[in-house]
């Protein structure tokens, strides 16, 4: 059991660098590259942009949740 949550943490913790990595910052980012620099001069933000904060929150919960489950299994 031990090794399955291992291997999970280590995918959500590569798919969190991913996934912060594509986050715009102040000078682009590199979502830019994925056509998430095209958000509108109105002030909003794409739906590509929303889509990436709901998927980084996500997996960060997953990789939290990962690491609590883990330290309560080599715990005991």
């Amino acid at each position: 059991m031990e090794l399955v949550f291992s291997i999970a943490l280590i995918i959500f913790s590569a798919m969190m660098v991913l996934l912060v990595l594509l986050h715009k910052g102040k000078g682009g980012g590199l979502s830019d590259l994925f056509g998430g620099g095209m958000s509108s001069s109105l002030g909003g933000s794409s739906v590509v942009e929303k889509n990436l904060d709901r998927l980084t929150i996500i997996f960060g919960i997953l990789w939290f949740v990962t690491i609590v489950v883990l330290g309560l299994l080599l715990k005991e």
